[in-house]
């Protein structure tokens, strides 16, 4: 799920360092927030909104097994043909096929966070196959070889100028970084591609069970036409994205709108019945529809974590998390950044030394959880993944010695008050302004960014010891 070869502390360093990544970040984040805000406040009754949603996606992750057999029921009934795939190589290796089986050599693809999360477009190239995203922050980020900074708005880490830099290149000439050209350029490329496609690749913001429908939520238009002109078309979705009816879809489409960009609704909302009807004057012959487990099926029978599965990926977590604000979505080395991103990632990894640093990208403050449109208690979960990656044994061999220390001298107590005395004593090459600003290892990885408090000269103890001796002394 990386792409990424830094260490954790040299991508954060290198995002606290990088101030237009910073500034683009708070913009981007407070103007999605300030657009959710106004947006739930004119739909009204928000929180009873909110407890729909919970409700609706409770429901259905508590029933998974009946809705996914009713979606592959009403699908295969029109001709659809269904793939369930347990790991992304297993996702990955059914796309091959499709692709060889037609020989295609252009495939277009809509927005689809799974198919970030298998890493498709990698081996579609290995293939010597043309993927190309149509999505305008999709396109932006392939180009540049990164996985998205944030769910909703993949790009916004890019300068206007850094986006231009990029479309030179293909363009064969010099390119304005005005936001006109810019587009325009994107604008007659991509038409090009949707020509040529020979296969449609989409994502699924949900699946309709009770009649098979498949519903696409974009801002650009580009999902309509990746699902209308290729012959073939595959869409990839997780195993968790559905809903019972439309009247659920409702809900959870007002939901998501507003929390993602603070819209109504989206510009467009696709919702496709397929495959193509003898009636349909448009649409794909040939529809494949990819269903991702990659571990879900293991969270869904974990109590703990099963509610992580009721995500929307809003992104409105993203938005209001102080760490995230700070980094971008690229210090967090994973397809899936923010606070969802560190309690999903461990989950569907399952490796602690790659993604255990993951929950403690937070400063645990609840306000993801607040955002959460379907009350995700994601502040509660990276606690619990916290002490989950402690219990297995995964923490940093340091970590583990500053703790057994920590337990020894404090059932010591005489060494305790020894070590206190000459720590106070030797505190002083490290102390500016009355607090320790300073320090050998591992003591400097704190300091480098924070301060300590002055080890006191005496400790609490012996100044009631003393007073209590005051106390008693004649005078």
């Amino acid at each position: 799920m990386t792409m990424y070869n830094p260490t954790v502390d040299q991508r954060v360093d290198k995002a606290l360092a990088d101030d237009f990544l910073r500034q683009a970040t708070r913009r981007a984040t407070d103007r999605l927030r300030n657009n959710k805000y106004k947006a739930a406040d004119e739909l009204g009754s928000w929180e009873e909104w909110r407890n729909a949603g919970a409700s609706i996606r409770k429901h259905v992750i508590e029933n998974l097994d009946y809705y996914l057999q009713q979606l592959i029921q009403q699908t295969e009934k029109r001709g659809v043909q269904v793939h369930l795939a347990k790991t992304p190589e297993d996702a990955v290796a059914v796309v091959r096929d499709i692709v060889r089986k037609h020989n295609a050599k252009n495939v277009i693809k809509s927005k689809s966070m799974i198919s970030e999360e298998i890493h498709l477009n990698k081996a579609l190239e290995a293939d010597g196959v043309l993927s190309v995203e149509t999505d305008l922050g999709e396109y932006i980020i392939q180009i540049a070889g990164e996985p998205p900074s944030h769910i909703i708005v993949p790009a916004m880490h890019k300068t206007r100028q850094q986006v231009a830099d990029l479309f030179e290149p293909i363009a064969g000439q010099a390119l304005s970084s005005d936001t006109p050209t810019l587009t325009r350029f994107v604008r007659i490329k991509m038409r090009e591609q949707f020509l040529h496609g020979d296969i449609g690749i989409t994502g699924c913001n949900f699946a309709v069970a009770n009649t098979g429908s498949i519903v696409m939520v974009t801002n650009e238009g580009n999902g309509r036409m990746v699902s209308t002109l290729p012959r073939v078309q595959i869409t990839l979705m997780g195993m968790e994205r559905i809903v019972p009816s439309f009247r659920e879809l409702d809900v959870m489409l007002n939901l998501l709108a507003r929390s993602a960009t603070g819209q109504r609704l989206s510009s467009y909302t696709t919702i496709l019945t397929p495959p193509k009807q003898t009636a349909d004057s448009d649409g794909p012959e040939e529809f494949h529809l990819v269903i991702l487990d990659h571990n879900r099926s293991e969270i869904l029978g974990d109590k703990t974590f099963r509610p992580a599965l009721n995500c929307i990926r809003c992104g409105a977590c993203f938005n209001v998390c102080p760490v995230y604000r700070q980094i971008g979505g690229h210090a967090y080395g994973s397809v899936y950044s923010g606070p969802i991103g560190s309690v999903i990632t461990p989950l569907l990894e399952k490796d602690w030394e790659k993604w255990g640093h993951l929950p403690f990208f937070s400063s645990l403050c609840g306000a993801c959880s607040e955002a959460c449109p379907v009350h995700i208690p994601l502040h509660d979960l990276l606690v619990n993944l916290r002490a989950r990656k402690t219990l297995s044994g995964h923490t940093p061999q340091i970590e583990q010695q500053i703790f057994k220390a920590f337990r020894y001298f404090f059932t010591h107590e005489k060494t305790l008050r020894r070590a206190l005395r000459l720590g106070s004593r030797l505190q002083w090459p490290f102390v500016r302004n009355g607090r320790i600003s300073g320090g050998p290892p591992p003591l400097s990885n704190w300091t480098k960014s924070r301060t300590l408090p002055m080890v006191a000269p005496k400790s609490f103890m012996q100044i009631w010891a003393d007073s209590k001796a005051s106390r008693k002394s004649p005078h």
